[in-house]
């Protein structure tokens, strides 16, 4: 008969252990992943950066809430620092928003007239690469990126 008042020898073990095991697991450890970016045509306007680790928000990060952005004034020699980010599979974004209008500007509705520039310097054919093509792996340790920006106009 199971006797409520007592625990068994099992529940007595588990108690003794549990902390132990709760202990030994590592904490998640975050990590920089630092871009240079190369080719900006000038320091006009500001630079927009997005990195994410969902396929279905990539290259623009749009309704992503764990999109990790930056924003900074454009320099012709440019490092940015994404702070803080967990381990994963990510792709970054740039552009260089010229005019400073916080978006995409585009010639004919689908030529960019700005720069931009992803991960893994992911190649553009008829439009921007696929996640996989620009993804690249965050672990416990810091990440640096070299995006070349390119301009169609």
């Amino acid at each position: 008969m199971w006797n409520r008042s007592r625990p068994g020898k099992t529940s007595l073990i588990l108690l003794a252990v549990a902390p132990l095991l709760i202990s030994a697991s590592p904490p998640i450890r975050s990590v920089e992943v630092q871009i240079d970016l190369t080719g900006l045509r000038s320091a006009k306007g500001v630079v927009l950066a997005c990195m994410t680790s969902q396929a279905n928000h990539f290259p623009q990060c749009d309704d992503d809430d764990e999109a990790y952005t930056l924003e900074a004034p454009a320099n012709q020699a440019l490092t940015l620092t994404f702070r803080d980010v967990q381990p994963g599979d990510y792709a970054i974004s740039v552009l260089h928003d010229e005019n400073d209008n916080g978006k995409v500007d585009r010639v004919l509705g689908m030529i960019p007239k700005e720069g931009f520039g992803f991960s893994r310097d992911a190649k553009v054919k008829l439009g921007p690469p696929d996640f996989r093509d620009a993804a690249f792996t965050v672990g416990n340790v810091p990440v640096r990126q070299a995006i070349r920006m390119r301009y169609m106009l």
